[in-house]
């Protein structure tokens, strides 16, 4: 009987494999995946095959990979889509909805609550924009059908299986980014698996639905990376004398009379350029991305929302 059934799952399996949803997806190779997560990792592989041969390949998924930037934004065009009143006001009603958390979150990892508040507000406007894309077709298509990073999304496909199987996602509901990033940290599978956080203990790990644990693992991660408790993230200053390179992520030199290691930044303002000195801390949130305008942008979210925190208790 249990052959039987296996020879049935199999067929419908086989079945539903259509060439419609999987064009330009060469399916030995989606097999091949299949076996491979398979063995690797212990799992059924019936119950891989099932997951996987409802994935849908989205050519609009590479499409936004291929899509080129209209234009190429200067920092303060950049900051004005995050730095805006509405953006702040909404962290504040995040901020009280889940003080007790955030303050709890804050004081174990050292990670101070508005620069926990700076990602999540940058990320997905406190909630509010998680993305809409199925992740499993997301992650499918981009490792089956995208060759120049293949290697990469065929990981986080991986993980993303491994995920459903340890019962944190739903693999066939959770949507996300266009490139497989989910819930209000956006978070990708091999990051979920890695730092992720059950701040509740209920064995589940929700980061698109608990933001509870999307707090705790956005704090998480940055500890990971080396946060430094009590130490600056970045200061203004007036142009340097310093010959490049500017808009490095990690500290690479040293100001006059200082033994620390920083980075120079060099942004566009509405009228003249702007000169910052970014220190360890920097760096650790540009692990987040790997953008000097999204850690500049997150660091200034985090210190409006500080502003507003402190008008609030005036």
């Amino acid at each position: 009987m249990k052959k039987l059934a296996c020879i049935t799952a199999f067929i419908t399996y086989s079945l539903s494999w259509s060439p419609a949803s999987h064009a330009s997806v060469d399916l030995q190779q989606v097999d091949a995946f299949i076996q491979s997560v398979s063995s690797e990792h212990k799992l059924d592989p019936l119950w891989v095959r099932d997951i996987i041969s409802q994935a849908q390949h989205q050519q609009s998924i590479i499409d936004a990979m291929n899509r080129p930037a209209e234009k190429v934004l200067q920092w303060h065009e950049y900051r004005n889509i995050f730095i805006q009143p509405e953006r702040v006001t909404a962290g504040m009603e995040f901020w009280e909805k889940h003080a007790q958390t955030l303050n709890k979150v804050s004081e174990e990892t050292g990670v101070p609550v508005q620069y926990i508040l700076g990602i999540i507000g940058v990320e997905t406007y406190y909630g509010r924009i998680m993305g809409k894309h199925q992740v499993l077709d997301a992650l499918y298509t981009l490792a089956f059908d995208y060759p120049k990073r293949s290697k990469f999304f065929t990981k986080e496909l991986k993980h993303f299986l491994l995920l459903a199987h340890e019962q944190h996602v739903e693999p066939l509901s959770a949507k996300g980014s266009y490139a497989g990033a989910m819930g209000f940290g956006q978070f990708m599978p091999s990051s979920y698996r890695s730092y992720a956080v059950d701040f509740e203990q209920d064995e589940k790990i929700d980061l698109l639905n608990n933001p509870a644990d999307a707090i705790a693992s956005v704090a998480n991660y940055l500890k990971a990376h080396g946060w430094k408790s009590s130490q600056p993230i970045v200061s203004a200053t007036k142009k340097p004398n310093f010959n490049g390179p500017y808009n490095k992520l990690k500290p690479h030199t040293k100001l006059q009379n200082s033994d620390t290691e920083v980075t120079l930044l060099e942004l566009q303002g509405p009228e003249a350029k702007e000169y910052w000195v970014g220190y360890h801390n920097f760096y650790v949130i540009s692990r987040y991305n790997h953008s000097h305008m999204y850690v500049m942008a997150v660091h200034q979210l985090a210190e409006k929302l500080m502003a507003a925190k402190g008008e609030q208790q005036l």
